[in-house]
């Protein structure tokens, strides 16, 4: 039986109240189901394209964060979640996920969970990223879907198209960065969500999709 240091659930939204969308709770659950005494690893601050939601104290709602008052609210010991709140989109999941958490702690086995609908991005970009040459110990992902629940059909076909078309910017991506410091450099010179480029502005929503 395989084994896990950790299970990794990417976020996928959050709303007023820390509330997270139907879609997401499905991740979480699952994770529950699966994790036995693995750590338990909720991602992301949010999106770009969209201020977060603020709590009671004027501060913001990260997914990770709602995701971790869910995990805590079903009985996960808090020692036991390690939250990742620098990400805003599956890029950055990946790649902080893998140096904030996986290489100093010397995981060696993740589990990453999410939606059908959100898979096929998110197995190729966490395979390229925790396959780069980095200074870290090599750590082995895998994978586990949960259905798409919650969603309007026409929201999902949408989403299904622009996640097939994202894929191609991900392949040529995968091709020109080979290891951990040119993929470094390229978030934080290039990437819209992490460079500086003047005060930020909301990306369209037919922004690049990583």
């Amino acid at each position: 039986m395989v084994t896990y240091d950790a299970i990794v659930i990417p976020g996928g939204g959050v709303r007023a109240g820390g509330e997270l969308p139907a879609w997401v709770t499905p991740r979480l659950d699952r994770a529950l189901a699966v994790a036995g005494h693995a750590y338990l690893m909720p991602l992301s601050a949010g999106t770009p394209h969209r201020a977060p939601p603020l709590n009671e104290r004027g501060f913001p709602w990260t997914e990770a964060r709602a995701g971790a008052r869910y995990l805590v609210a079903h009985g996960v010991e808090p020692e036991r979640i390690l939250m990742e709140e620098s990400s805003y989109d599956t890029i950055g999941n990946a790649y902080f996920s893998r140096v904030i958490h996986a290489t100093p702690r010397g995981f060696e086995r993740l589990l990453v969970i999410t939606s059908a609908f959100h898979m096929p991005r998110t197995e190729a970009i966490f395979r390229w990223v925790y396959g780069l040459e980095s200074p870290g110990a090599p750590c082995a992902v895998d994978f586990d879907t949960v259905p798409d629940c919650g969603i309007d059909p026409t929201v999902l076909a949408a989403r299904v198209e622009k996640e097939r078309t994202a894929l191609e910017a991900v392949a040529t991506l995968r091709s020109e960065i080979r290891t951990q410091a040119q993929l470094n450099a390229w978030l934080f010179t290039v990437h819209g969500a992490y460079s500086w480029k003047g005060e930020r502005a909301v990306p369209p929503e037919n922004a690049p999709l990583y």
